[in-house]
């Protein structure tokens, strides 16, 4: 099997790390625009291997695509990073034209491989992806509902003082500050948070979730890429063990929820296909009022892109 991961920044490169160290890949494949940059830590990372116990072989290239054939999953992590102060949607003209060309250039060489979006704004880079790629939408779709419930967990993991491994959650939406938490869908253990937490420590928490991305931008200056790296890696081993692992990605919906033609995060089966099945939850009212508007906020973005036309 073999994984390409475009985009040698911190978020790809800690991607291309993490399958690494899964070890069930015979190739993962590294590539960047810039010289040097993806074959640097692609050597750093295969001399990492003797020392972690490790076979797959990590490979770097520049902006040589041809290098990527044949892959069966290809992650797309390429675009400019936010800076603070900016949105995700700041970045949507610059990146747009960076996943279409990102893109264009996988479907040539890997036709039938299954892409992973991570560029931001992600809702919308996953649009532009799909336009691009002209293939089922089973096979294109965006990782960020794995991220943003993992920070809701590590948040409820310190308040609560367990294990963030014992804590299960959903979360819908858009990537960014309209996503919506499910406290309704969380537990510990089988237990509902509800009954460990505070509803105002437990609002906190969901707030503090809903802007994580942003809180990590004001810490470092960049964009977080530990976890986002490993949340890809995660989806990619589960696509490619065949697992149907049950995961929030940002997936094409066609009537789902009451929502038409969007990219946004719901709950997904992931198997050897792709998204195998997309879960429709029993939101109760308030619970889809919330989501409607985060679907509207993405819908508002995708129609920034539609204008654009970078994908006519």
């Amino acid at each position: 099997m073999k994984v390409t991961v475009v985009g040698a920044g911190n978020v790809g490169a800690t991607c291309a790390n993490v399958l690494a160290h899964r070890d069930f890949l015979q190739e993962v494949v590294l590539l960047d625009i810039k010289e040097g940059t993806a074959e640097g830590k692609a050597l750093d990372t295969w001399q990492q291997a003797p020392i972690d116990y490790y076979s797959t072989k990590v490979t770097g290239v520049t902006n040589d695509y041809a290098k990527t054939a044949n892959s069966d999953v290809v992650v797309i992590t390429s675009g400019l990073p936010r800076k603070p102060g900016m949105s995700r949607d700041d970045l949507i003209s610059t990146n747009a034209n960076i996943v279409k060309s990102v893109t264009e250039n996988i479907s040539k060489y890997s036709p039938d491989a299954v892409i992973i979006v991570v560029s931001n704004p992600l809702d919308v880079m996953t649009y532009c992806a799909f336009l691009t790629a002209k293939k089922d939408s089973s096979k294109v779709f965006g990782m960020a509902g794995i991220l943003d419930t993992a920070r809701y967990r590590a948040f409820l993991a310190e308040e609560i003082g367990c294990s963030p491994k014992d804590i299960q959650a959903i979360l819908m939406g858009g990537h960014g500050d309209t996503m919506v938490p499910l406290p309704r869908y969380t537990t510990v253990s089988g237990i509902p948070v509800t009954e460990l937490v505070a509803a105002d420590k437990l609002e906190t928490i969901i707030q503090r979730t809903k802007v994580g991305g942003g809180e990590i931008v004001n810490l470092l200056g960049t964009s977080a890429w530990y976890a986002p790296g490993a949340a890809a890696a995660q989806m990619v081993e589960a696509i490619l063990k065949d697992e149907k692992r049950i995961f929030p990605c940002c997936a094409w919906l066609t009537g789902q929820y009451g929502l038409q033609d969007i990219y946004l995060g719901v709950p997904v089966v992931l198997g050897k296909t792709g998204i195998e099945k997309i879960i429709e939850l029993q939101l109760n009212e308030g619970e889809m009022e919330l989501l409607k508007t985060s679907a509207q906020h993405v819908k508002e973005v995708m129609d920034v892109l539609d204008n654009m036309k970078v994908t006519a």
